[in-house]
């Protein structure tokens, strides 16, 4: 048999071959987690009639109604990222709340042309990794935003990059209501309208990713590089305690 050319794409001199994976259909899970899908729900302004947080509230309702368990996090009292320490009340609330759920959704008024530093302070408070457990990767994210003007994308674009940058698994649907003062009635609930249906729109997305993806969320984002590097710092412990 002759030799593999070292130009043939059967020969990878640059892979860890004991940590390359080839990804199969039957490495997902078959068994179903039964429990209700526990979505979590931020909003991003403190005012007294927050449209954001009616947004919320509303998203809630929905995906109670859907079968979800929701929790809603109010950001009422916490601390700017670093101005407290970790252990401040409010910052281990929002960080256990991030490693309860299995989805989330993040609703931000846009303000000078992006999401409030509000919604952003939340996110800034949770780490990539905390006590070796990833708080949000691999969680399901839905984004919307409320403007008090014309149509806006700016604030789902920025949390559509800051979900990723959390290595979330953000849907594709997505809402922007328009002069949300104008979207609810005075019972602080949402008016029916286009708006209105795709709010419901998103969120039935947002329970259909999570019911596909939770089981099967730490497979999804396994990495190669990641997995890799665990070697190579597993094999350097070893060798120092060998010496």
């Amino acid at each position: 048999m002759s030799k593999p050319d070292s130009n043939s794409n059967s020969v990878m001199p640059n892979l860890e071959l004991i940590e390359f994976n080839v990804p199969r259909a039957e490495d997902f899970a078959i068994n179903k987690t039964n429990h209700k899908p526990k979505i979590l729900l931020l909003y991003g302004s403190l005012r007294t009639r927050s449209f954001s947080r009616l947004m919320v509230e509303e998203s809630a309702r929905l995906l109670d109604a859907m079968g979800a368990e929701t929790c809603i996090f109010d950001p009422t009292g916490l601390p700017l990222p670093d101005a407290e320490d970790a252990t401040h009340a409010k910052v281990v609330e929002l960080r256990e709340l991030m490693i309860w759920s299995e989805g989330q959704v993040w609703c931000s008024p846009e303000r000078h042309g992006a999401m409030t530093g509000i919604m952003k302070s939340q996110i800034d408070w949770v780490p990539l990794n905390l006590g070796g457990v990833r708080p949000t990767q691999g969680k399901t994210l839905a984004v919307m935003q409320v403007s008090g003007g014309s149509q806006s994308f700016n604030a789902v674009n920025q949390m559509r990059i800051l979900g990723r940058w959390m290595r979330m698994l953000t849907i594709p649907n997505q809402s922007s209501v328009a002069k949300a003062f104008m979207e609810f009635d005075d019972n602080d609930r949402m008016k029916p309208s286009p708006y209105y249906n795709r709010v419901v729109d998103v969120l039935e997305e947002l329970m259909k990713f999570t019911l596909l993806t939770r089981d099967n969320s730490d497979y999804l984002v396994d990495r190669y590089s990641e997995r890799v590097e665990s070697a190579e710092q597993l094999s350097q412990r070893v060798n120092k305690r060998a010496d």
